[in-house]
């Protein structure tokens, strides 16, 4: 449904619109088929009376002037003609037979004796070149009664139903009248609701792309301000929350350096030069998931976000790397703005570019684009990551190399750490199977991510 609009407000005021005109509608027929009703009613009532006067009339003057009579009794409604002759008895439908008896009931007692004709008729079209009037089959335009004057003489007497009014203006006019005032009364409700909904979403998408939640006006009706005061503390508390665990993961990696500094200074005096050497690579690796720590407790928070170009981003990491004998390879590409974290981003692309290189031997490093987003795609030569495991692995210390040593298998924070960025810009990270055998790493950052 393409034309139906897609916001609250909108929809809301068309619904209304609609259903008062639909019941201004039904309202309006149902009167105006009352009012049918009754004026066809009130219509046969004169019918009757008027040709049951008119024959009584023509009974009481002399039969030279009645002819003259029925011309000057004659309207644009009615058409009197005076007939001679004995009247045959002619089939009427149930309806017709019942006016005629009614008329009979009207005419005086002498006359009720003696046989009356109603028949609905069909006024011919004024190009019927037969002329004069037809049977109608269906709702009639003319009714033709057929009632005695005295013996052997009968009054025809034809009543043209006038056309039917036309709808009065007023009905229309309410009708209109109608639509816009609760068009207006379903506009300023619908603002009362959509608006607090619209800011609720637009904060809730705020949220969703890495940002800092905004407060949402705790206003309208009751429950949408519930709903907003019930968000605005989900969020006060998921930030608190996230900024202690911040802190806590801080604080333990800072507390971590000043121990590992001073084993390093006892380390020297271990006369045992084998003992000293697997202390110090112990102690490298320790350093090493303490910086890991420091760099997951970074993940998401500080940094502001600035315009920056992600393909000069991304090809001067491969540079520095392939600077360092690293087999990274850079596909190149045109410039792709962006706006983002852009050490955050640099982070997450070294670590997949560490990943592939340490477990799939090289690393061929490309970005895609979208009308929506960005994706940089890193693919390796590796033995990949079974599909009932890649769900795992962005799970803080997983390892799905089981010895736990660093020269192997890292601290297990990498994927962790580049999957909370990703989502931390609003983007995903996705791990797929190569065509050719390895793995293929797609992280996608949209462009329009809100900005934090």
């Amino acid at each position: 449904m393409k034309l139906w609009p897609r916001t609250l407000g909108m929809q809301l005021v068309i619904v209304t619109s609609v259903a008062v005109l639909a019941s201004n509608l039904v309202v309006a027929v149902w009167f105006e088929l009352g009012r049918m009703r009754l004026n066809e009613s009130a219509q046969t009532e004169r019918l009757l009376d008027r040709a049951a006067s008119v024959a009584t009339l023509m009974s009481s003057i002399p039969p030279k002037a009645r002819q003259a009579a029925t011309h000057a009794l004659a309207s644009n409604l009615w058409q009197f003609q005076i007939r001679t002759g004995k009247d045959a008895i002619q089939p009427m439908t149930v309806q017709e037979a019942a006016l005629a008896a009614r008329l009979k009931a009207m005419l005086p007692a002498k006359s009720a004796k003696l046989p009356v004709t109603v028949r609905f008729l069909e006024a011919a079209p004024a190009d019927d070149p037969e002329g004069g009037r037809r049977r109608s089959t269906r709702k009639s335009t003319a009714v033709e009664i057929t009632m005695p004057v005295v013996r052997n003489t009968q009054l025809v007497a034809t009543f043209f139903q006038p056309p039917r009014a036309p709808w009065p203006a007023e009905v229309l006019l309410a009708a209109i009248v109608a639509v816009v005032v609760a068009s207006a009364a379903a506009a300023y409700a619908a603002r009362r609701v959509a608006r607090p909904l619209s800011e609720l979403a637009q904060a809730a998408s705020v949220v969703a792309h890495g940002g800092a939640a905004p407060r949402v006006p705790e206003v309208g009706p009751d429950d949408i301000r519930n709903a907003a005061i019930a968000f605005n503390a989900m969020t006060d508390q998921v930030s608190r929350t996230l900024e202690s665990q911040r802190q806590l993961l801080s604080a333990v990696g800072h507390d971590l350096r000043t121990p590992i500094t001073a084993m390093r200074i006892n380390i020297e005096f271990v006369e045992d030069h084998e003992m000293r050497e697997r202390l110090q690579k112990n102690l490298d690796e320790l350093q090493d998931l303490t910086e890991a720590v420091l760099s997951a407790a970074r993940g998401a928070g500080g940094e502001s976000r600035r315009q920056v170009d992600l393909s000069a981003l991304v090809e001067s990491l491969c540079a520095d790397l392939d600077d360092l004998g690293e087999p990274v390879s850079w596909a190149g590409h045109d410039p792709a703005p962006l706006q983002c974290r852009s050490n955050e981003i640099r982070r997450a692309v070294r670590n997949l570019i560490e990943n592939a290189v340490s477990y799939g031997k090289k690393a061929d490093v490309a970005l895609q684009e979208t009308p929506e987003a960005y994706e940089i795609v890193v693919e390796d030569e590796g033995p990949g990551i079974p599909e009932q495991d890649r769900s795992r692995v962005f799970e803080p210390f997983v390892r799905l190399e089981g010895s736990r040593n660093a020269d192997t298998g890292g601290s297990g924070l990498g994927l962790t750490l580049v999957k909370a960025i990703a989502e931390g810009h609003g983007g995903t990270v996705v791990l797929e199977d190569r065509p050719k055998g390895g793995l293929r790493v797609r992280m996608r950052l949209p462009r329009d991510a809100k900005r934090a």
